[in-house]
């Protein structure tokens, strides 16, 4: 498999991941049908929301493919009073990514990150490895700790 830029910084930094790659569906790009193709938990593979917050600016929220961002909790995490969702035509231009190949490592600026504090139930979980069709098994505990990022509750009840 040819290493995403993902791969090589999670390398450089001695974080041990596993790769896997998957047949993209153009038509459905979700990471439900990620996590059906690799055949992995939904539950432990993670989607990467960007959002732009009122008075903080930008921050990334990773949360189960299945689950719905609570707008309110991300607020909150960010000590903001509102956050909305970036515009997808901003996307490849404020992180570097495109829709279905969005990771919270490496992205053009680093970002406030904040992870559903779910993660830690699993020994791995699976994010974008920076393109579509490529994923990362990693510990939820080494992804936080490379991007910064913080365990807390982001999802709709």
């Amino acid at each position: 498999m040819e290493k995403t830029n993902v791969m090589r910084l999670l390398e450089q930094a001695g974080i041990s991941y596993e790769a896997r790659e998957y047949e993209v569906d153009e038509k459905d790009l979700s990471g439900s049908h990620a996590a059906d193709v690799m055949g992995e938990d939904h539950d432990s593979v993670f989607k990467t929301l960007v959002l732009k917050g009122e008075r903080t600016g930008y921050l990334v929220c990773c949360i189960p493919v299945d689950e719905e961002l609570d707008l309110k909790k991300a607020a909150k995490a960010a000590g903001d009073k509102k956050v909305e969702m970036l515009p997808m035509k901003d996307l490849l231009g404020v992180t570097g990514y495109i829709r279905g190949g969005c990771s919270p490592v490496g992205m053009k600026k680093k970002f406030p990150t904040y992870i559903e504090e779910t993660a830690i139930l699993f020994d791995r979980i699976a994010v974008s490895a920076g393109m579509r069709g490529k994923q990362i098994l990693v510990s939820p505990e080494a992804l936080a700790g490379y991007v910064d990022g913080t365990f807390v509750s982001l999802t709709k009840e």
